[in-house]
């Protein structure tokens, strides 16, 4: 799927070039900047994927996955460099406005590379979640902000066609980079999350508990349950406590029953469960019935 976004990218990128080359439009010349963050970010994406899926060795006993994140904060910030830009050219066509040349070609052009923008987006946001890869689906957002870039040029550009006015290509150029500015902002923040160790989200969380508290008979109470995200894993730890006169192998048993349901039910889940005797109860967290 990387390989595949940096050949749309390029084509998309080629399109929208010309779109502003034929017109010289600030509005589409943010589109075409914009392009080219698109396809700075899919050899980012590509790189990291190959890398993230390297299996884990002395160097890195969890895997390399949070390799994604990296790259998604990477791609956050080529968008934020890319509204800059925008903002700039925008200025500098207020300051020096010209009319708009073969505004219907360049209007054509750039619509054709919205829809091809629009197909690749929806399938990257598609495998992003089935992998649940923090890449992918960063690189689907982007795109998707980008035809909705796409979109709101084209109609100022056909404003600018209908009406005369000059000034209002340059002022859909600037909608389009704090609408670019605030997409980037937005893909920064949730892949800095990936990399504190943030938490799955409380619906998720909260399933984990039900699963454990159910499928822990045997045993007195869960506690000290913590998860983190680390692109497509998520680790879990807790500390299962049970009777003290009980056998090593059927608290084994226990856990094993609970990290067999846990994993039907979830992918990507590494689970390491801690088994205490009852005098370790902390009677909080999951107690078992």
């Amino acid at each position: 799927m990387a390989a595949g976004s940096i050949a749309v990218g390029c084509v998309v990128l080629a399109l929208k070039t010309a779109a502003w080359w034929v017109t010289g439009s600030a509005g589409l010349f943010s589109d075409a900047a914009e392009s080219t963050v698109n396809v700075l970010a899919a050899v980012v994406a590509l790189l990291a994927l190959r890398f993230a899926a390297q299996p884990a060795d002395a160097n890195h006993p969890y895997g390399h996955d949070k390799a994604e994140f990296f790259a998604a904060v990477i791609e956050g910030s080529l968008i934020v460099l890319a509204a800059v830009l925008i903002v700039e050219e925008a200025w500098q066509s207020y300051q020096h406005p010209l009319p708009l040349e073969q505004p219907g070609l360049g209007l054509a052009l750039n619509a054709g590379s919205s829809v091809i923008n629009l197909v690749w987006a929806v399938l990257l946001g598609r495998r992003g979640r089935e992998l649940r890869s923090p890449t992918l689906m960063a690189d689907g957002k982007h795109l998707m902000a980008d035809v909705v870039t796409s979109a709101a040029v084209l109609i100022g550009v056909g404003l600018v066609m209908q009406t005369g006015i000059v000034w209002l290509d340059p002022a859909v150029a600037v909608l389009a980079a704090v609408y670019v500015l605030v997409s980037g902002i937005l893909v920064i923040k949730g892949s800095v999350g990936g990399l504190m160790d943030a938490a799955p989200s409380g619906d998720i969380v909260g399933r984990i508990r039900e699963i454990v508290g159910v499928q822990a008979q045997g045993a007195i109470e869960a506690h000290d349950l913590r998860t983190r995200h680390a692109g497509r894993l998520t680790f879990l730890e807790f500390h299962l406590v049970v009777p003290g006169a009980m056998a090593v192998q059927d608290a084994h048993d226990i856990c094993d029953r609970i990290e067999a349901a846990l994993k039907a039910e979830m992918e990507g889940l590494m689970i390491t469960i801690h088994v205490e005797p009852e005098g370790k109860a902390k009677q909080h967290g999951i107690l078992v019935l």
